[in-house]
């Protein structure tokens, strides 16, 4: 089961981190902002979608630190290590056994998209 007031500050440090308000945070990842304001406040318990909807918009944000404050924020996963578009394409084409599936965009502001 999650700790409220734990959750509620591992959502205050998102807030933090990407320097967002949470009207701001509640417009991104796609409900009304008086949902982020009774998360924040206690009044509610976050559901499995706002969850997921925050770990979906923001890819920093490990879905089990969120939930249990066991891992890391932001998010340092080795296989997600940044690489130009070049290196991506030149590793596709050296027939290294590696087809592209994803391309990834990460913007500063938290957003991204993804094309297949």
């Amino acid at each position: 089961m999650v700790n409220t007031g734990e959750f509620i500050a591992r959502l205050e440090k998102i807030l933090e981190y990407y320097n967002v308000s949470a009207s701001v945070f509640a417009d991104k990842i796609g409900v009304q902002r008086s949902s982020i304001s009774h998360v924040l406040t206690g009044r509610n318990k976050p559901s499995l979608e706002f969850v997921m909807k925050v770990v979906r918009s923001y890819p920093d944000v490990n879905l089990y630190w969120l939930l249990n404050g066991k891992g890391e924020f932001p998010s340092r996963n080795p296989n997600t290590a940044p690489v130009s578009m070049e290196e991506a394409m030149d590793a596709s084409k050296a027939g290294k056994g590696k087809k592209i599936k994803r391309v990834l965009i990460l913007y500063e502001d938290g957003s991204f998209e993804a094309f297949e």
